[in-house]
């Protein structure tokens, strides 16, 4: 399969990786995760990154929907931040 930059897992990912990760999220306590509206939007702005490769951030290796659904979570970006 080709590479998709700007893709995220719901799009890229196989069905076990996008439930681990899905699961994962779930199982975040309401303290460490981001609001929903805070998740869509550095999903977003990952969407609009170079560093994003079929829904990797090429910068620390994560899953980017995973990362984004922390609330205390910076872009690793450090020279370019999106979030």
């Amino acid at each position: 399969m080709e590479e998709c930059k700007r893709c995220l897992l719901h799009k890229e990912a196989d069905a076990d990786t996008l439930k681990s990760i899905s699961t994962r999220i779930e199982k975040l306590s309401p303290e460490e995760k981001a609001d929903d509206e805070t998740y869509r939007n550095r999903l977003t702005e990952c969407q609009s990154c170079d560093n994003l490769i079929s829904g990797v951030c090429m910068k620390c290796g994560c899953y980017v929907e995973f990362r984004a659904a922390f609330r205390n979570r910076k872009c690793p970006d450090t020279k370019n931040r999106k979030w």
